[in-house]
C-alpha cells in the first residue's frame, strides 16, 4: 500500500509544534501561534523552539533578559557573517534569490545555529540590495534581528515596519512536518551537519508548490484591480481551471490560523498609514473565492493560507516580491534547526521503502 506524498503518515515524534488541520490551529510548544507572533522578535521564537520556553524576566540581576542576551548574540553573529557576503559574491549575482541564498549558505563550514540564522538574514538582505543595484549594508548588532534585517534591506530604520516583519518571522518560524522540514530531518538523520540540512531544506522550499505563492498573490490582486471585480475575476479563473493563489492548504480544511495573524498585522499597519490600500482588495478576493467555490462545489472549503496575507504584509513594509520566499526562509530556518536537533537526538536514520512496480526477470 502506498500513501501518495506520505499523506497522513507520521514519520517522527516531535515536541516542537502541533498542526490541527480540521480545527485550524497551530501551537508551537503549546503556545498558540497568535500569542507567539505578538512578541514581534524572532529571538523569542528561537527561545521557544530551541530552549523550550519563551524568555522570561531578568532573574540574575544583570539587567538583561534572556531575550536581550539572545539578541546580542545574534547581532554579534550577523557581524561575523558579514564577510560571507564577499565570499559569496558570485552566488549573490544569481537572478533567483533562493539560488543566491543556497549558494551563499553552502560556503559556511562549522557554523553553529545562531551563525546559520544570522547568515541567512545577511545573505538575503545583500542579495535584495544587489538586485536593485545598491551596495549591501553591514549589520548593526545593536538592533534586534528583525529590525536589522528590515534595515539591511530597505536602508531605513522604521520601527513599525520592523515590528511587522518580526511578527511575520515569528508566525512562519515553525509549522510541523512540511516538505522542507522533512527534508532537513532526512539529512540530519544521516549524521550530516546542520548547514547541509538547511541547504537541503532551502532546495525544497524553492519549489513553487511549497514556497512560491506569495509573489503571485500580488500579481493576482493587481489583476483583479478593485473589490467590485473580485467575484467575476474569481468566477473566470475557476471556470478556466486555474488556481487561486494564496487560497487553500494541503493540511488545513478551514482558514489557516497564520492568515488571521498576518491580517491583524496588516490592519495595524493600515491604521498607522503604512499599508496602502491592498487590505480591502485582499479581503474582497478572499471572500469572493469562498463564496464562488461554495456555489460551484458545495462542501469544499477554499480559505486563505499563510501566503495570502504574507504578500500584503511584506509589500506594505517595503519588501520586493522577489524577496518573499527568501524572507520566509529567514523565519523558517529557526524551525528547521530545531527539527535538526530533535532528529539528531533520536539517532535513527530515515530510510523508507519503495514499492517496486517495474518489469521483473522472466520466470525460469
Amino acid at each position: 500500500m502506498i500513501e501518495a506524498g506520505l499523506e497522513g503518515i507520521n514519520v517522527a515524534a516531535t515536541e516542537l509544534s502541533e498542526v490541527d488541520g480540521a480545527q485550524g490551529t497551530l501551537c508551537v510548544r503549546g503556545v498558540p501561534v497568535a500569542e507567539l507572533a505578538r512578541r514581534a522578535h524572532l529571538e523569542d521564537a528561537i527561545a521557544l523552539l530551541w530552549d523550550g520556553a519563551l524568555p522570561g524576566p531578568d532573574l540574575d540581576g544583570s539587567g538583561a533578559t534572556a531575550g536581550q542576551e539572545r539578541s546580542q548574540r545574534l547581532g554579534a553573529a550577523r557581524v561575523r557573517a558579514w564577510p560571507l557576503v564577499q565570499r559569496a559574491h558570485e552566488a549573490l549575482s544569481a537572478v533567483d534569490g533562493m539560488v543566491a541564498l543556497r549558494g551563499g549558505l553552502s560556503l559556511l563550514d562549522g557554523a553553529d545555529d545562531e551563525e546559520i540564522v544570522a547568515s541567512v538574514a545577511v545573505l538575503v538582505a545583500a542579495w535584495g540590495r544587489r538586485r536593485r543595484g545598491l551596495e549591501p549594508l553591514e549589520p548593526d548588532p545593536a538592533l534586534d534581528h528583525a529590525a536589522d534585517l528590515h534595515r539591511m534591506i530597505t536602508g531605513i530604520r522604521e520601527p513599525a515596519g520592523a515590528r511587522a516583519l518580526g511578527r511575520y518571522l515569528c508566525t512562519v518560524a515553525e509549522h510541523g512536518m512540511n516538505a522542507s522540514t522533512f527534508t532537513a530531518r532526512v539529512v540530519a538523520s544521516t549524521g550530516s551537519d546542520p548547514v547541509s540540512a538547511v541547504v537541503a531544506a532551502l532546495g525544497a522550499l524553492k519549489g513553487p508548490l511549497h514556497g512560491g505563492a506569495p509573489g503571485p498573490v500580488l500579481d493576482m490582486l493587481e489583476a483583479v484591480g478593485t473589490p467590485e471585480q473580485a467575484v467575476p475575476w474569481i468566477e473566470a479563473e475557476l471556470a478556466a481551471g486555474r488556481r487561486i493563489m494564496g487560497m487553500g492548504h494541503r493540511v488545513y480544511r478551514v482558514r489557516d490560523p497564520r492568515a488571521a495573524v498576518l491580517e491583524e498585522v496588516v490592519t495595524q499597519l493600515e491604521a498607522a498609514g503604512i499599508a496602502g490600500d491592498r487590505l480591502a482588495l485582499a479581503r474582497a478576493v478572499e471572500a469572493a473565492a469562498g463564496s464562488v467555490l461554495a456555489r460551484h462545489k458545495p462542501g469544499r472549503t477554499l480559505a486563505a493560507n499563510v501566503e495570502f496575507y504574507t504578500a500584503v504584509l511584506l509589500d506594505a513594509v517595503g519588501m520586493d516580491r522577489a524577496l518573499f520566499t527568501p524572507l520566509f526562509a529567514c523565519g523558517r530556518v529557526v524551525g528547521w534547526l530545531a527539527h535538526v536537533a530533535e532528529q539528531r537526538a533520536s539517532g535513527r536514520m530515515i530510510r523508507p521503502k519503495a514499492l517496486y512496480v517495474g518489469p521483473r526477470p522472466p520466470a525460469a
